[in-house]
């Protein structure tokens, strides 16, 4: 591989708290790995709004009803403008690599605030082999 900056390897944390993102978030993030749990999903869209990984975003919360252009606009603003600190996972339910479903409970720590949510996650089309998919906020706060 030749040298110079574009094939150098990223070494920063991972947004999530996981790692090293280039093994972290990143595969997913790149498509060379699924999301194993709901809670892995959770981890990598969260990393995803700090990067400003929109066709990720995109891709993992399917929203059929709204236009992706405005879609793919109202996350591009939310990525510039929001400056995320951290994230805490407080609870998860369900949502293994055998399930169908399942819960987590996260709080996010951005400049001027937390956002406290539990989100729902299903796999696409109920397929026990199918990807994990960001479905809805079942409370949020902040």
């Amino acid at each position: 591989m030749p040298g110079g900056f574009g094939g150098a390897l990223d070494q920063s944390p991972c947004p999530c708290g996981g790692g090293a993102y280039r093994s972290c978030c990143g595969p997913m993030h790149r498509g060379e790995q699924r999301a194993e749990t709901a809670e892995q999903l959770m981890r990598s869209r969260y990393s995803a709004f700090v990067r400003g990984e929109v066709d990720y975003l995109m891709a993992t919360h399917p929203e059929p009803d709204v236009a992706a252009q405005q879609r793919r606009l109202a996350l591009q603003r939310s990525c510039r403008q929001t400056h995320w600190l951290g994230l805490n996972v407080l609870a998860v339910s369900s949502g293994g690599p055998g399930d169908l479903e399942g819960t987590v409970q996260f709080e996010a720590r951005y400049r001027g605030g937390v956002l406290k949510e539990t989100s729902l996650f299903q796999r696409r089309d109920g397929a026990a082999d199918g990807p994990w998919l960001y479905v809805a906020a079942l409370k949020l706060e902040g």
